[in-house]
């Protein structure tokens, strides 16, 4: 299935009128307080002028950096393994907010004109967090991938393992983890694009593990939070610790990028790696 992206129809879909901070109309800049016109923010890739970059759905996301897409294994439906209490209703509400039946939306991709293989995490749906059906398609992704000779672009945001499906959850950090090595035995490029948050077992596992690896401007990258990680040490830490400018400094992130010109960078690096045929 190719889909292409539909602005005025993608305000509902990607959750931003649920969200707090967002408007029929208009936006607000957490960081700036700015309020921007939605066709304004829109223009800019969903950035404002202070260079914060907004949450995005995922569709979005690929509407923003591909040329064209086709979705593999959308059929995928999320279940309720544990029989969770409530689980169920979330899921629907999940449903609803962002459109998606789960949190990654995963395919191959043309982006200028070079062949990829692409999953983008979206925040709107349980706030990117990863389940069985999360994992099984990523892992399968990469195992397309390998069998196919593709590169891959994975795009994250994420709070980490869902809760409501506990050890079985864990364990995608495992199976994702292996279908990456697998891609990587068979020496094939794999990019991550870390976006705001990138957090907990998502961090743990394949959003770190990339041969390159690129993140938006200030966004929350951590296993931990903030909180427990002070309480269990009794420190206090630095000052933008678990940003992407952090992480830069410490040698986890290659470079930052605004998403501006997050394209025209994976086209270049997919070049530099073969990606022209």
């Amino acid at each position: 299935m190719i889909f292409t992206l539909k602005p005025e129809n993608e305000l509902e879909k990607d959750g931003r009128k649920k969200a707090p901070l967002y408007g029929e109309e208009e936006i607000v800049c957490p960081n700036c307080h700015r309020t921007l016109k939605i066709s304004q923010a829109e223009s800019a890739m969903m950035t404002c002028i202070c260079s914060h970059h907004f949450r995005i759905g995922a569709r979005k996301r690929i509407g923003y950096m591909t040329d064209s897409f086709t979705e593999l294994f959308g059929d995928i439906r999320q279940r309720d393994p544990l029989s969770f209490p409530g689980y169920g209703d979330k899921l629907e509400k999940a449903r609803k907010q962002s459109g998606e039946e789960d949190s990654a939306i995963t395919g191959t991709a043309i982006i200028c004109g070079m062949k990829c293989a692409l999953f983008a995490m979206d925040p709107f749906f349980m706030m990117g967090s990863m389940g069985t059906v999360t994992g099984e398609k990523i892992a399968s992704l990469f195992e397309y991938a390998t069998e196919n000779d593709l590169p891959v672009i994975g795009f994250t945001a994420s709070g980490g393992a869902r809760m409501q499906e506990g050890l079985l959850s864990l364990m995608q950090m495992a199976s994702t983890s292996a279908a990456v090595r697998r891609h990587s035995d068979k020496g094939l490029l794999y990019i991550t694009v870390l976006t705001d948050p990138t957090t907990g077992g998502v961090t743990a596992s394949f959003a770190m593990e990339g041969d390159i690896i690129i993140a938006e401007p200030r966004a929350t990258v951590a296993f931990a939070g903030r909180r427990v990680i002070e309480e269990t040490t009794k420190e206090e830490l630095p000052k933008g610790f678990q940003t992407s400018e952090f992480l830069l400094e410490h040698g986890f992130v290659d470079i930052i990028t605004d998403r501006k010109d997050e394209k025209k960078l994976l086209a270049s690096l997919l070049r530099l790696h073969g990606g022209e045929k």
